[in-house]
């Protein structure tokens, strides 16, 4: 496991809805019916891919994509794949500018919070039948779906689980993590009060992608972001509330501080100043390399505690074919080959994403890693916003808000009441 640090938060956080987006809105999907939704417009053949296929791929992803696809290329001796790495900062309007001018990659790695963006202009081919989607994660999965239309497949995925100090956990008298919210608080409690933590937890509060932390528990509390139809935010509920009343209650009884100074979650986890927080399979490798070998016997994970259910967060990037491809038959087929569970498992190999392919978590690999086996069961019960257009615009304002819980005492009820209400000025975008 390495580490994974600014490229993996842009996967899910990177798409703003820029002029030309909405400029093109018009010639996108329209309002979803049966009828009305986009249907496959090619199948997957069992002959060999051929033909040239370009593909986009961003980060290290762009740069290790090439190694992986020489396989593809030498099981399909008539197909020629040029893969074109593009900076993540650079790439979304890449992908605006070229979606405008239809000079789209046949196919494209694509952040999860692009998708609706994208299907709402049109430029997403829906996945055909050939491609088998039942062995993917299901919350991953539904990263595709935009309207109830599934676009290309999961490719990897990242989800969030509870890191702990196992020997300061020992210390505290706790000998099995914890399964459920009272566990977790008063683990977070024997932290401080027998461990010698100065707060039992660290948890944001509020600020840039902190919804990420709080919606897991507001998920796990029985609460929905969007109606069925996605129509209309579903924010201020109680079930959300009951979610933000547990996660303000950290902070109101000083079991997790606001005071801590930002990014500092690894060297407060070394130091044993702040011994559990809540974060994606990434910090494992920070952590090691900033305590050494003295730390990694001691890097505890369990996943989310259960309210109603155990509902974790689930980011990662997806893989897409454009509707306007000159090449789309073989590049299904890629995309086909690389949702197989051995090329999941080798690209994990390459570039330590995790796999999509719950069969890829057989691989040794994986399943003999003293952590990441509970990554895996977590992305069980694990989900993602809906692929709405304006979701980033939506996300801003609900971390402001949890800001104002957190750190002023602003009341659950009166936080679910503002988000609701800047979301629904926001709009859906459907």
């Amino acid at each position: 496991m390495t580490t994974h640090t600014l490229h993996r938060r842009l996967v899910i956080g990177g798409a703003a809805l820029t002029a030309t987006a909405l400029a093109l809105t018009g010639c996108g999907r329209s309002a979803n019916s049966d009828e009305s939704a986009p249907k496959a417009t090619t199948s997957v053949g069992s002959e060999p891919a051929t033909g040239n296929l370009t593909v986009w791929a961003m980060g290290t992803e762009g740069e290790n994509l090439p190694k992986l696809t020489k396989e593809f290329e030498q099981a399909n001796p008539g197909v020629k794949v040029t893969v074109t790495p593009i900076p993540w900062d650079a790439a979304h309007n890449k992908f605006t500018t070229a979606i405008t001018a239809q000079s789209v990659p046949d196919a494209a790695m694509v952040g999860t919070t692009w998708m609706g963006e994208f299907a709402d202009l049109g430029a997403l081919d829906p996945t055909p039948s050939g491609i088998d989607t039942a062995g993917f994660f299901p919350g991953a999965l539904d990263t595709t779906k935009v309207g109830g239309t599934s676009y290309g497949v999961p490719w990897y995925v990242e989800t969030r689980v509870v890191f702990y100090r196992k020997d300061l956990a020992a210390k505290a008298g706790i000998t099995t993590p914890p399964t459920d919210w009272d566990g977790l608080k008063a683990m977070a409690k024997a932290m401080q009060e027998k461990a010698g933590a100065k707060y039992g937890i660290n948890l944001l509060p509020g600020g840039t992608g902190s919804w990420q932390t709080v919606m897991p528990f507001a998920w796990s509390a029985g609460a929905k972001i969007t109606s069925d139809d996605d129509k209309q935010f579903t924010f201020d509920t109680p079930e959300v509330q009951e979610g933000l009343k547990y996660y303000q209650s950290f902070f109101t009884e000083k079991l997790a501080g606001t005071d801590l100074p930002p990014n500092q979650t690894e060297a407060q986890f070394v130091s044993g100043q702040v011994p559990m927080f809540i974060s994606g399979p990434w910090m494992a490798g920070s952590i090691a390399k900033l305590g050494g070998d003295k730390i990694k016997p001691n890097i505890g994970v369990f996943q989310l505690p259960k309210n109603k259910s155990a509902t974790s967060f689930v980011g990662g990037s997806n893989f897409v074919v454009f509707k306007n491809s000159k090449n789309k038959d073989s590049a299904w087929k890629l995309v086909k080959w690389l949702s197989d569970a051995k090329t999941q498992a080798s690209w994990f190999k390459l570039s330590t994403d995790l796999p999509a392919v719950k069969a890829a978590w057989d691989d040794p690999s994986i399943a003999n890693d003293p952590l990441l086996p509970v990554f895996g069961k977590q992305l069980d019960d694990a989900k993602a916003p809906p692929a709405i257009v304006n979701w980033e615009q939506v996300a801003t304002a609900f971390d402001t808000e949890v800001e104002k819980m957190a750190k002023s005492g602003q009341s659950p009820a009166d936080t679910a009441k503002a988000i609701q209400t800047k979301a629904s000025s926001i709009g859906t975008g459907s």
